[in-house]
C-alpha cells in the first residue's frame, strides 16, 4: 500500500479536459481492435478516462482487488506476476505501449488476477470499469474488439503454459530475446532498460538468476549472442530461431 501511495492522479474528477480528447483518441487508434470503435464511444471512454502516473516499483493495482478500471498505458514498461505461497514471483505478462490490462477482471466480473508494477516511470489513463460495460451493449464494434483481445489472451496464455512445461529455459531466453529485438548501428539488439536485470530476466522466463545465467553463458558460448552493458547483442539470429523454436 505504501508504493501505491505515490501514485498521480492528474485529475480526479469524470469529466476529461478536452486537450485530453485528442490524446486519449490517439492512443486507442494505436490499440488493435479498439482503432475502429464508432465515435460515439472513442467520445465517451476519453470523456471518462484518467491520466494518472507512477513512478518505478509502484504497484498499480494488486491481485485479488476489485476490478474497478482497466487501464490504457501511454509510456513505460509495466510487469503483471501472481505470487506463488513459497513467495516466487510468475511473470503473467510484460507490457509496452501502447496496450490495456485490468480488461480481463473488468470483463469477466472478478478480482484482478495478478499485481501490476510499473518497471519505470509510467503514463496510463484510467477507465471505470462501469463506463466500458455499459458501453458494449451499445455498440457492437466494442464487443467484437473485446471478443478479440480476449481471444488473443487466451492463445498468450496457451502459449506461457507450453512454453514453461515443454520448453528448456535456454529456448524460452532465445525466443524471447527475438522477438524483443532491433536493429542498432547495424546490429541486432536487445536494449537493456534499467530494470532489466538478471533477477527480472529470469521473473520473465519463468526461472531463478542461476539457470538464467547458465542459459546466457551456453549461448554465448555457442557464439549466439554476446552479453554487453547497455545490450545483448545477437551474433546468429538464424541459430537463435532453432534454439528457440520458431
Amino acid at each position: 500500500d505504501a508504493h501505491r501511495k505515490g501514485a498521480s492522479f492528474m485529475t480526479n474528477n469524470l469529466t476529461t479536459p478536452p486537450q485530453h480528447h485528442s490524446r486519449l483518441k490517439a492512443l486507442l487508434a494505436r490499440i488493435r481492435h479498439f482503432d475502429s470503435l464508432p465515435p460515439a464511444a472513442q467520445e465517451r471512454i476519453a470523456s471518462s478516462a484518467v491520466p494518472c502516473h507512477f513512478n518505478p516499483g509502484q504497484v498499480i493495482y494488486v491481485e485479488g482487488e476489485p476490478a474497478e478500471a482497466l487501464f490504457i498505458l501511454e509510456t513505460g514498461w509495466v510487469k503483471a506476476t501472481r505470487m506463488t505461497r513459497e513467495g516466487r514471483e510468475q511473470a503473467m505478462m510484460f507490457l509496452r505501449p501502447v496496450e490495456i490490462f485490468g480488461d480481463i477482471a473488468v470483463f469477466t466480473g472478478t478480482t484482478y488476477p495478478g499485481t501490476v508494477v510499473a518497471l519505470e516511470a509510467v503514463e496510463a489513463w484510467s477507465i471505470p470499469a462501469k463506463v466500458i460495460l455499459d458501453l458494449i451493449p451499445r455498440h457492437t464494434e466494442l464487443a467484437m474488439a473485446i471478443i478479440r483481445r480476449l481471444s488473443e489472451r487466451v492463445l498468450h496464455y496457451i502459449g506461457l503454459v507450453e512454453d514453461l512445461s515443454l520448453r528448456s529455459v535456454e529456448s524460452r531466453l532465445a525466443s524471447t530475446l527475438l522477438r524483443n529485438a532491433e536493429i542498432q548501428d547495424g546490429r541486432l539488439v536487445v536494449p537493456r532498460r534499467e530494470w532489466t536485470t538478471f533477477d527480472e530476466m529470469a521473473v520473465r522466463l519463468g526461472t531463478v538468476r542461476d539457470v538464467l545465467s547458465r542459459a546466457l553463458k551456453t549461448l554465448e558460448a555457442e557464439g549466439l549472442l554476446r552479453v554487453e552493458k547497455q545490450v545483448i547483442v545477437l551474433l546468429d539470429p538464424q541459430a537463435m530461431e532453432q534454439r528457440g523454436g520458431l
